[in-house]
């Protein structure tokens, strides 16, 4: 079925169920770190090590916030500064790997809430999730793309 083929409205009713989930998403999640913390540790997980002026960009926040975000983790032992090989100038935020292994948790945590749900759903609506899982992972990896930009 091509885009034109969709029912009218199927986007708007399709990005409010998704956004919906999402909110609750983040309302479920452990209030341990303020979000900006939590979402530059996983842009680094993502993307690797980064400079300050990038996850500024790329959480939505000043240069100034982002250094003092990423002094409280630092100070946490989650990220650690470098300097970058290529450019003497330059350093770069990177995860250590306590920062990695809380990635990992809380990502488990919410895959784990969303297993929970997915359980109380009908065999047939457990298909119809499997079936739009490509659809679902592309539309991650092209907001990804659009929030990211390029990788340094």
């Amino acid at each position: 079925m091509s885009r034109q083929d969709t029912a009218p409205g199927a986007s708007a009713a399709i990005g409010a169920a998704l956004y919906g989930l999402a909110t609750r998403a983040v309302r479920r999640l452990p209030r341990d770190m303020s979000l900006t913390s939590a979402a530059t540790l996983a842009t680094l997980d993502r993307t690797g090590p980064r400079r300050i002026t990038d996850l500024a960009v790329v959480e939505g926040v000043t240069q100034p916030a982002m250094t003092a975000v990423v002094r409280v983790m630092e100070e946490s032992g989650l990220v650690e500064r470098r300097g970058d090989a290529s450019d003497k100038r330059v350093t770069l935020v990177c995860l250590t790997e306590a920062g990695a292994s809380y990635v990992r948790r809380r990502r488990q945590a919410g895959v784990h809430a969303f297993e929970r749900l997915i359980g109380e759903l009908t065999g047939d609506e457990v298909e119809a999730l499997v079936a739009a899982l490509p659809a679902l992972k592309h539309l991650a990896e092209l907001e990804n793309q659009d929030r990211e930009g390029p990788k340094q």
